[in-house]
């Protein structure tokens, strides 16, 4: 009969209707999570067993010290963040005051060359020899000296003759 066989025949037996038996090695493992509840389940040793439910339960010196180490952690980055906001606060004041400095200066170089330009240095002249009499230098009026330091002269007494 087909009981030779030994590849893939299914019986039918009268105590376990629905279900199959399958010789050879084509079986269906159709439900795993009983073979993995028959498993047997490993000893551990004492010390082992130990050390874990030492590891499960904290000590409350260690708590505290955690606790500590994160008030720690959060006053620190607490201050790290006001740090920061302080510097670009004043990034931000250093600009500004950048722009403020560069409108002056534009203002300024504006107004000295409106200045400059405005000046008719003709007139100036007419003026100094005409209404104040004032005179070109003759040679005897000029006197010529070496100064120690090329900068400039201060005149703090008469100049001997």
């Amino acid at each position: 009969m087909a009981s030779t066989r030994r590849t893939a025949n299914r019986y039918r037996t009268a105590n376990d209707r629905g279900r199959y038996y399958v010789h050879g090695n084509a079986v269906r493992n159709l439900d795993v999570t009983k073979e993995i509840e028959r498993e047997p389940i490993k000893k551990i040793s004492n010390t082992a067993r130990k050390n874990r439910e030492r590891a499960k339960h904290m000590s409350a010196g260690y708590v505290l010290f955690l606790c500590a180490a994160l008030v720690v952690t959060g006053i620190i980055l607490v201050n790290y963040i006001g740090l920061q906001s302080d510097i670009t606060n004043s990034v931000k004041h250093i600009s500004t005051l950048e722009k403020q400095l560069n409108d002056l200066k534009l203002a300024n170089d504006e107004d000295y060359s409106r200045i400059t330009s405005s000046v008719n240095l003709e007139e100036v002249k007419r003026i100094a020899i005409q209404e104040l009499g004032m005179q070109y230098a003759e040679e005897g009026q000029i006197i010529s000296f070496m100064s120690q330091n090329n900068d400039y002269v201060k005149q703090l007494a008469d100049i001997p003759q």
